[in-house]
């Protein structure tokens, strides 16, 4: 008799894992593809002024896109559709869906509409430290890729769609979509132009992008849900609900993205070339924490909408199982960018105008991101908990003291690696100005180890809450104990392999050294009894076995 029950119990978790798998394997091909994007404007605009306009370029018209996207609708939209679908409440669904959708419809176009003709305002607003060709340039980028967010919105609303019937796959892959687009244009118009047109022609490809993002979506919505009504959902009292969670999630998501753009003003006002090396950095920072700590949370959060009213147990143990499966992940991702970081930023980004230099800048930066990575993807299984219990308020509330924390930390920690000048108000370096790298400064870094506070001040508030409603929901310090010491194992590997064979070209040296850090890390894991080790040792066993 304890057979099927033990069956039963480990269904929900199995189905779990397999939903988040489709999540991280959608994910990993868009950000390979990322990557890919990421090298090409590497090679082409090097981390000078192009590079800098291109990277504020595609973070100011996010304002819109995180607003109203993917965060907000995982609080508002996705509990109550997935609510709906879980009791059979197939007709009222479609109806809140397409009441949305007009929703965001409406808001994204006249938002999208504002930012091209206030373009001028907002470039000086957001990258005070741009004037004379850098501004023009901006102004130009902006009004191209506004229109391109509110497309982006519409595919944030087809991702929760799709999600909540437990289609995981299509949504996340999408984006390859989007980087391709970027990637043929700049391959296209690159012997064509000079490098004032092939930015034009990169943030062209980004707006055609935007749409098929969306377009390939579309179909997989409209299969699944065949009752989607397009409405104003004032009858619709889920519809109603809804709207009340976003407010509140919304307000969230406006901090967070305060974050990001105080970032931004911040890296304008130094060095040319530090908006595209932040960029840079971020870029390999934010991989694991969508890859593994989104993946995850995308894949719990319609699971626990659909029980929130069940035991608190039941939701404590999914909780718990989701925060090992992340770390499981997150700290060896940690360990290698911290120790072997050069590597993987060379063989990603150094060719063309992208030298050496630029190699240790955002190296160094990567680092010091990393420093709160599992604080950053832990908190995104947090907040999917506060999500389904229907608490928008306490992510809102805990993101505004990260924002600030980031802020000032960041801010005070920038300056003291380089000068900055805000008018005619010059502020000199403080204790690390002589520490440079071939001449270029360190001021990412500070930015970089700023947030990492406000990460951890996060995690800790969320995690202390959550503690109050269903008692701890951490890895645990034995599992997370096991991690660390399989990573620093597999980081060893990793750097013999990297000092056996310096002359073999980066990019080659960089899947090298992955491959002897991921396999040491794998067999110490499973040696030491980590059970996502002993799994995934498991599978390939069998398979090998069936062959």
């Amino acid at each position: 008799m304890a057979e099927p029950a033990e069956r039963s119990e480990a269904a929900p978790a199995r189905s779990s894992r397999i939903a988040s798998l489709l999540v991280a394997s959608g994910i990993l091909l868009s950000r390979i593809v990322g990557l890919v994007r990421e090298r090409a404007i590497a090679t082409f605009f090097g981390a000078g002024l192009h590079a800098d306009v291109f990277a504020a370029g595609l973070r100011m018209p996010n304002v819109l896109q995180n607003l109203l996207g993917e965060g907000t609708l995982s609080a508002s939209f996705i509990p109550v559709y997935s609510e709906l679908l879980g009791q059979g409440r197939t007709k009222e669904a479609g109806r809140v869906a397409g009441a949305m959708f007009a929703l965001l419809l409406g808001i994204a176009g006249l938002i999208s509409l504002l930012g091209i003709l206030l373009a001028p305002v907002l470039v000086t607003v957001f990258t005070p430290g741009f004037d004379g060709e850098r501004r023009e340039l901006m102004i130009t980028v902006v009004r191209i890729l506004f229109p391109m967010t509110g497309v982006l919105v519409l595919s944030a609303w087809a991702l929760g769609i799709l999600n909540s019937h437990r289609r995981f796959f299509v949504p996340y892959f999408a984006p390859v979509l989007w980087n391709a687009a970027i990637i043929a244009a700049l391959i296209a118009f690159a012997r064509r132009t000079d490098l004032d047109g092939l930015l034009m022609a990169a943030a062209w490809g980004a707006l055609i992008g935007g749409f098929l993002q969306f377009g390939i979506q579309l179909p997989w919505v409209l299969r699944l849900d065949r009752e989607i009504r397009l409405n104003s959902g004032r009858n619709e009292p889920a519809f109603r609900e809804a709207v009340r969670n976003a407010g509140p999630a919304i307000l969230g998501r406006g901090v967070v993205q305060l974050s990001s753009y105080v970032d931004m003003v911040l890296a304008s006002l130094l060095a040319i070339g530090a908006v595209a090396r932040l960029r840079y950095a971020q870029t390999l920072y934010v991989l694991p924490v969508s890859l593994f700590g989104m993946s995850v949370a995308a894949a719990e959060l319609p699971e626990l909408a659909r029980e929130r009213l069940g035991a608190v147990e039941t939701l404590r143990a999914r909780m718990i199982e989701a925060s090992r499966r992340v770390a499981f992940f997150v700290v060896p991702t940690l360990v290698a960018f911290v120790l072997l970081g050069d590597v993987f930023v060379a063989g990603i980004y150094r060719a063309g105008e992208f030298g050496s230099a630029d190699v240790t800048v955002v190296w160094l930066t990567l680092a010091a991101y990393s420093l709160g990575l599992l604080a950053s993807t832990s908190t995104r299984i947090y907040q999917s908990a506060f999500f389904a219990l229907r608490d928008t308020k306490t992510p809102a509330r805990v993101a505004g003291l990260r924002v600030l924390t980031s802020a000032v930390a960041g801010a005070v920690a920038m300056t003291q690696f380089e000068p900055v000048t805000v008018g005619s108000l010059r502020i000199p370096a403080g204790v690390f100005a002589d520490v440079t790298v071939g001449g270029t400064p360190l001021g990412p870094v500070g930015l970089a180890l700023g947030a990492a506070a406000g990460a951890w001040l996060e995690w800790a508030l969320l995690r202390a809450r959550l503690a109050r409603h269903m008692g701890s929901v951490g890895a645990g310090i034995g599992s997370l104990t096991r991690m660390f010491a399989a990573a620093l194992l597999g980081a060893a590997a990793g750097y013999g392999v990297s000092q056996t064979m310096p002359d073999l070209h980066p990019l080659l040296l960089a899947a090298l050294v992955a491959a002897a850090f991921g396999v040491v890390y794998l067999a110490v894991a499973h040696v030491v009894g980590l059970d996502e080790a002993g799994r995934m040792v498991g599978g390939v066993l069998r398979r090998i076995r069936r062959r």
